[in-house]
């Protein structure tokens, strides 16, 4: 079955930098748009970024446009979210989302999600 597993979230201070990474793992990635999301507690599900299958488009959401870049690696089953410069107000648990043969903003957009990893960014 499809799986994805989150890595590299943690602890750093604003204006730093962290990449998370996403790998796949029961698919092939290149059948799947991709997207990161993130999630605060008592909040929805934030929209972050996201990829199509081949990495031609990529779109952002408002709050991290020109500071975070979506990549991602067919080969190696891996999907890439660059952040930098942080701010405190990216604090998140971030989830790494799949989405057969296309892409989408939404949280009903996709059907595979990964467990989440946390991201903390101290002021």
């Amino acid at each position: 079955q499809v799986q994805l597993v989150e890595s590299g979230g943690g602890l750093v201070q604003a204006g730093g930098s962290l990449r998370l990474s996403c790998a796949a793992s029961g698919l092939t990635l290149s059948s799947f748009g991709m997207a990161w999301f993130r999630q605060v507690p008592d909040k929805e599900r934030e929209f972050v970024a996201a990829i199509s299958r081949y990495g031609t488009s990529t779109y952002y959401g408002d709050s991290v446009k020109g500071r975070f870049t979506i990549s991602r690696d067919n080969a190696k089953n891996t999907v890439y979210l660059q952040m930098n410069p942080l701010k405190p107000e990216d604090t998140a648990v971030y989830y790494c989302a799949g989405r057969y043969m296309t892409y989408g903003t939404k949280v009903e957009d996709f059907g595979s999600w990964g467990q989440g990893t946390q991201v903390t960014v101290s002021s």
